[in-house]
């Protein structure tokens, strides 16, 4: 049962309590004759359909070999840890594993801003991705060379495919 006092408060909820906020009559008397306007106005204005895009449309069009080319000149013209690690987060987040040239191109920017934890990780979202332990393998069969050419600092300790 509501109080007397209580009877010009609207209640707001805020997670699992009741908020109450006081509102003036008069206030409230001012808003409704301009919120009636409004609502006139919007009623009687001519409706155009613009054309819908939706927002993911460019990225499900595109193939993979340009998938592949984007993020490999991405990769190339990274320039600080900052836009490395935004183009793999970006890069990964695609529901495909992503082709070995990226991942050389990536392994290269990770050598130029100099961030070894950043090296490993790739080749652990590699793991991830993947499906199964034989096509891990053959990634890293083909990027046999970069890792050759990066050194050994670059592969993770532990790993069963060093060598």
């Amino acid at each position: 049962m509501k109080r007397r006092s209580d009877a010009h408060k609207s209640p707001h909820t805020y997670g699992q309590k009741f908020i109450f906020t006081t509102m003036s009559l008069p206030t409230t008397s001012r808003l409704l004759p301009s919120l009636l306007r409004t609502t006139a106005r919007s009623a009687l204005a001519p409706t155009t359909s613009l054309p819908s895009r939706s927002a993911s449309s460019a990225h499900s069009q595109e193939s993979f070999e340009s998938f592949t080319a984007r993020y490999v000149s991405f990769f190339q013209s990274a320039q600080d840890l900052f836009e490395l690690q935004r183009g793999l987060n970006n890069c990964f987040a695609h529901d495909l594993v992503p082709a070995p040239s990226v991942i050389e191109a990536a392994l290269k920017a990770a050598r130029r801003v100099d961030d070894y934890a950043t090296a490993v990780r790739i080749f652990e979202g590699i793991k991830e991705k993947v499906e199964n332990k034989g096509q891990y393998d053959q990634y890293l069969q083909e990027l046999k060379g970069i890792r050759e050419e990066l050194g050994e600092r670059n592969t993770p300790r532990g790993a069963a495919w060093v060598g």
